[in-house]
């Protein structure tokens, strides 16, 4: 029997001119069983009696654990083909509607069609995966921490567009999940509401320039009130920054911070809190005793430190910060929040990669490290210099657990032992998860 409930429609394909005919031919319908998640949010069938012993992978986006659906098949690789879901025979249970017309479409989110509580228990399974299969190590990964807003939570949106045609823009939004074009989004339910009201009025300036462009753009929208609940703030388009150039500020607890509103800044507000606590707390290592002839570090190297979140947030428990980056932009803010926020013991540098930890005042067997490098993870140069300035304790804050676990095993090589990871979700309704992991050294 067929299922009543909305699912992404199979898109029509012309046969691809390199398309492989094996093991399906093109568009074939398979009906399937959706045994697992990819943690790009793309649901797992397989065909019985092909390929491998446990049956050929099919990849189904928008499909989900627990369900019969019909999928087309549209690629065949060498281990495993790609199908577009037809229809859902049998729904999970966990299957929830999307609050976007767009879902489906637009590649922004991937799991609007899945309830809160399996989006943060799939996430919790993915980097669980990644830390046992490339780090290779031993470690109860904590459930993911989920965020307390699950819409209208994201502080920044940088709709696209592509070149003009005809002297007019077309789609102004997102990539498609499916290709490289861009889908028109008008408005977006996991940005914040005065991002939606200002989004109408930034399109509209586009459209009105469109002979000005000579190829394609990106808009930025960011959200310069953060410490409020979008309940309490009911959407003002007047929050919202649209010159990447300008001064954005973020409030964070007691703390607030300035930046370019262009540049690198957690965009989930309502969440971000919860793991800069976190993260700091770990780094005192508040929830591991030391032994009476180890005392709990007094001294804070905040690496990657960028506009001085971390560094800050963690001043008043420790004797002496110093917060490190290779942008002389974001030291140079960093330096001003340290200042408006009336902190006197951090000190922010602007260092290379090779130089990071040189000329610290302190050593390594008193401080701790946090770590919260870009999606790429940390150079080996970096993570070489890491093991051998020796600090007792490193939390490393990562938005790409595949690349945490890479690191992770090297700093496990470099004498340290996984004590402990926890997931954030600062991305709901996405595939993305902030993990955080902490390490010890071994003595």
């Amino acid at each position: 029997m067929l299922s009543t409930m909305s699912v992404p429609s199979g898109s029509t394909r012309p046969v691809p001119k390199k398309f492989q005919p094996e093991p399906f031919p093109y568009h074939q319908e398979l009906e399937l069983e959706i045994t697992s998640l990819t943690n790009l949010g793309i649901g797992v069938g397989r065909v019985a009696g092909i390929g491998y012993a446990e049956g050929w992978v099919v990849m189904v986006p928008f499909a989900l654990p627990e369900e019969r659906v019909v999928a087309r098949v549209w690629r065949n690789h060498k281990t495993y083909s790609n199908a577009d879901l037809v229809r859902v025979l049998r729904a999970s249970p966990h299957r929830g509607v999307p609050r976007c017309d767009l879902f489906g479409q637009c590649g922004g989110c991937q799991y609007q069609h899945l309830t809160y509580e399996a989006q943060l228990e799939w996430k919790t399974a993915h980097v669980a995966d990644v830390f046992a299969r490339i780090a290779e190590a031993k470690v109860d990964v904590a459930p993911a921490q989920g965020s307390p807003e699950q819409y209208f939570y994201r502080s920044k949106l940088t709709p696209h567009f592509q070149r003009p045609r005809g002297g007019e823009v077309q789609a102004i939004g997102f990539v498609r999940h499916d290709s490289r074009r861009i889908v028109d989004v008008e408005q977006c339910p996991i940005a914040t509401r005065a991002i939606n009201e200002a989004l109408p009025a930034a399109r509209q300036r586009v459209h009105e320039r469109a002979g000005t462009y000579k190829k394609g753009g990106t808009l930025l929208l960011r959200d310069v009130v953060t410490n409020r609940s979008e309940s309490e703030r009911e959407g003002n388009a007047g929050d919202v920054i649209t010159d990447p150039k300008a001064i954005a500020c973020a409030q964070l607890g007691p703390l607030r911070f300035s930046f370019r509103a262009g540049e690198f800044f957690q965009n989930n507000p309502f969440a971000l809190p919860a793991m800069v606590d976190y993260a700091v707390r770990e780094a005192r290592g508040l929830d591991y005793p030391e032994p009476a002839n180890r005392p709990n570090p007094v001294h804070l190297v905040d690496a990657y430190c960028g506009v001085g979140v971390f560094a800050l947030s963690a001043s008043r428990y420790f004797e002496r910060v110093v917060g490190v980056e290779i942008s002389e932009a974001a030291i140079e803010f960093a330096r001003s929040n340290a200042s408006h926020n009336n902190i006197q013991n951090c000190d922010f540098r602007a260092a290379t990669a090779h130089e990071i930890f040189a000329h610290l005042p302190f050593g390594g067997e008193q401080a701790s490290v946090i770590l919260d490098p870009p999606r790429k993870g940390c150079d080996p140069e970096f993570l070489a210099q890491l093991v051998e300035f020796a600090p007792a304790r490193i939390v490393y804050v990562s938005c790409d657990p595949a690349t945490q676990a890479r690191d992770v095993k090297e700093l496990l090589r470099g004498g340290y032992r996984l004590v402990r990871v926890q997931p954030f979700d600062l991305f709901p309704q996405t595939r993305h998860i902030e993990s955080v992991a902490t390490l010890v050294k071994n003595r």
